[in-house]
C-alpha cells in the first residue's frame, strides 16, 4: 500500500549560504515515504548542509521544508560522555518508544473518558500512527536485531564509549538512530565503518522503513543495493542568465542514475556547443547581410532601370535577412543554456622513486597488537599492490599503521629500508580545521607558504585558501590525500582511500593505483574497488577479543 502523501519529505526553493559562499540555490524536491533515495553530488555540492537543514540544525536563507517528524539525522559523534556505557546508549534510544507508548496509553484513557471528543480521537489516531511507524511494541527485539546486524553484539554492554574504537562508536551512533526509529531518516555516509554484512543488513532495514529515507553516500555498491531513486545536487542545464536547477531527480538504482547522468551531461555539452556555433553563425550573418551577391562584382546591367531594380531588390533582401537573423539571435540569446561547469578530474599519481619491480620492499614478521591485531606476516615487493580485507575489528587499520611506522607492534617486527618514503593516509585524518589547504600542502611539499602546490585534480584552486572548517568532509579527505601525494612516496599505505570521494574521483583513483609503478597497500570496505582489484589480497580474520 502506498504511503500517505503527508509522510513525504518536501523542499521548495531552499537556498543557503555561509557568508558570501553560496552552498545551495533554489533546491526543490520530494522524497516519497517508503522510497529510499540517494542524495548525490560532488564534494562541496551541499549534501551534508541539506541534511542539516532538513533536520532543523540550521535554518535556510530562503525556501520551505516539510519533513514528517520526528526527524533523525545520523551524527558522527554520540552526545554522551566517554564514561557512558553501551547499555546506557541503547537504553536512551529505546526511551523514545517507551515514551510514545506511555503517551498512547494516556490518549486511550482520555478517549475512553470522552468517547465523543473529536480532539481526543484525533490525538489517539495521531499517536497510533506514530507508534505504528516506530514499531514501539517490537522495539526491544528490534534493538537487539540492529545491534547484532551492525556487528556490535559481541561488545560487553558495560563497556564505556571511551573504551571502544572510533569505528565502533560510529556504528553505535547508527544503531542509536535506527533504534530510535524516527519517521524521517537522514543518513550521511552510513557505511564508512560497516563491513559487507553490516551494509547488507542496513540496506534491508531501509527497504522496510515506511517513512522518507535520504542517504548521502559515496558507497556505490550500497547505493545500488539500498536506494530506488536518486537526487543529484550537481549543476544541471539551466538558462544562461537565470538560476540553474538546484536538484535533479532520477528514478531507479544508482547504476540507472549513472547511465542517465552520463547521457544528460553529453546532451548538455552537445546543446551548448550547437548553440554557440549557431550564435556565431547568426552574428556573422547579421554583420554580413548587407552584402548581396559576390563582393566586388558590379550590377548585372548598366541600364538605369536595371540598376534601380537590383538596388531595390538588394534593400528588400537585406532588410529581411537582418530581421530574420535578428529575431533568431534574440530568441537564442534569451534561451541559450549555460556552459557546463568544468568537473574535477583526478590527474594521476606522482612518479614513484622506487618503481622497479622485484625485491622485497617491506616485510612484517608475526606483527601483533594486543586486542587489535592477531599475529600476521607478510612481504611486499617493489611495485606490488596489496589489498587488505576483513570484517570490522579484524585489525586492518592497525596493520596499516604498523606497516607505515606510525604504530609500534606489541610483538613481531617490520623490516623496511631506512630511505623508504611512505605516504600514509589514515582512515580518520586529524587536520587543523583552521588551516587552509594551501598551508597544509605547501608544508607537505616543503614549499614556501605562498606557493601554489600540486592539487592532482583533487581540489578546486578557488578553495586553496579557505579554512578546512568551511570545506565538506569529502573536500577535507581530498586535501589529506593530496598532502600524501605531494611529496612523492615509494609506498602508498591507504586506509579506506575512497571514503567521502565523489564517484569520478574514486573511480580514477582506483584505476591510477592499479597502474602506478610504485607499491601500494590498501584497506577498504569499498565493494566496487574490491570487485575490480587485480593485485594480491590479504584477508585478516575477525578479532575475537571484543
Amino acid at each position: 500500500m502506498p504511503a500517505p502523501r503527508s509522510l513525504h519529505l518536501r523542499l521548495d526553493g531552499v537556498s543557503h549560504s555561509y557568508g558570501a559562499h553560496r552552498v545551495l540555490t533554489d533546491v526543490s524536491m520530494t522524497v516519497p515515504a517508503g522510497t529510499p533515495t540517494g542524495l548525490l553530488g560532488e564534494n562541496g555540492a551541499g549534501k551534508s548542509t541539506l541534511l542539516r537543514l532538513i533536520a532543523g540544525d540550521e535554518t535556510p536563507d530562503r525556501g520551505t521544508i516539510e519533513a514528517p517528524g520526528p526527524v533523525g539525522l545520523l551524527r558522527q559523534d554520540l552526545p554522551f560522555p566517554a564514561e557512558t556505557s553501551i547499555a546506557a546508549v541503547i537504553d536512551d534510544a529505546l526511551a523514545h518508544a517507551r515514551r510514545l507508548e506511555r503517551e498512547l496509553d494516556r490518549a486511550a484513557a482520555e478517549l475512553a473518558e470522552a468517547p465523543g471528543s473529536a480532539a481526543a480521537a484525533g490525538r489517539w489516531d495521531e499517536l497510533l500512527a506514530r507508534a505504528t511507524l516506530a514499531e514501539v511494541w517490537d522495539a526491544p527485539r528490534r534493538s537487539e536485531e540492529i545491534v547484532a546486524g551492525l556487528g556490535l553484539a559481541e561488545l560487553p554492554r558495560d563497556r564505556p564509549l571511551g573504551g571502544i574504537s572510533g569505528g565502533q562508536r560510529e556504528r553505535l551512533a547508527l544503531a542509536h538512530l535506527l533504534i530510535t526509529a524516527p519517521t524521517t531518516l537522514l543518513l550521511d555516509e552510513p557505511t564508512n565503518h560497516l563491513d559487507d554484512a553490516g551494509a547488507d543488513f542496513l540496506a534491508a532495514l531501509l527497504a522496510r522503513h515506511r517513512g522518507p529515507v535520504l542517504v548521502a553516500s559515496h558507497d556505490r555498491a550500497f547505493l545500488d543495493r539500498a536506494t530506488t531513486a536518486q537526487i543529484d545536487l550537481d549543476p544541471a542545464p539551466g538558462p544562461l542568465d537565470g538560476p540553474a536547477p538546484g536538484a535533479t531527480a532520477y528514478t531507479g538504482t544508482f547504476t540507472d542514475y549513472l547511465l542517465a547522468r552520463l547521457s544528460a551531461r553529453e546532451r548538455w555539452e552537445r546543446r551548448f556547443r550547437d548553440e554557440q556555433e549557431e550564435l556565431a553563425r547568426l552574428r556573422a550573418l547579421q554583420k554580413d547581410s548587407h552584402q548581396v551577391g559576390h563582393e566586388g562584382r558590379g550590377p548585372r546591367t548598366e541600364a538605369r532601370g536595371a540598376k534601380k531594380f537590383y538596388s531595390d531588390r538588394n534593400a528588400t533582401v537585406v532588410s529581411r535577412r537582418v530581421r530574420d537573423a535578428g529575431r533568431r539571435l534574440e530568441v537564442l540569446q534569451a534561451e541559450q543554456v549555460a556552459k557546463p561547469p568544468a568537473e574535477l578530474h583526478f590527474t594521476g599519481l606522482p612518479v614513484a622513486r622506487r618503481g622497479a619491480r622485484g625485491g622485497v620492499l617491506l616485510a612484517g614478521s608475526d606483527v601483533a597488537v594486543d586486542g587489535r591485531l592477531a599475529p600476521v606476516s607478510l612481504a611486499l615487493s617493489a611495485g606490488e599492490k596489496l589489498l587488505v580485507t576483513g570484517a570490522n575489528g579484524s585489525g586492518k587499520s592497525t596493520l596499516l599503521a604498523v606497516l607505515a611506522g606510525t604504530l609500534e607492534p606489541d610483538r613481531g617486527s617490520v623490516q623496511r629500508p631506512g630511505a623508504l618514503r611512505i605516504g600514509h593516509l589514515a582512515q580518520d585524518e586529524r587536520l587543523d580545521p583552521a588551516a587552509s589547504p594551501r598551508r597544509l600542502l605547501t608544508a607537505a611539499a616543503h614549499l614556501v607558504p605562498d606557493a601554489t602546490p600540486e592539487l592532482f585534480g583533487l581540489l578546486h584552486p578557488r578553495d586553496l585558501d579557505r579554512p578546512l572548517a568551511d570545506l565538506s568532509r569529502g573536500q577535507v579527505r581530498r586535501v589529506a590525500l593530496a598532502a600524501v601525494l605531494t611529496d612523492p612516496p615509494d609506498l602508498l599505505v591507504l586506509d579506506e582511500p575512497t571514503n567521502h570521494l565523489a564517484l569520478d574521483v574514486a573511480t580514477r583513483l582506483e584505476r591510477a593505483l592499479q597502474d602506478w609503478e610504485g607499491s601500494v597497500v590498501i584497506a577498504s570496505h569499498d565493494r566496487w574497488l574490491r570487485s575490480r582489484w587485480s593485485g594480491r589480497t590479504l584477508a585478516l580474520g575477525a578479532d575475537r577479543t571484543p
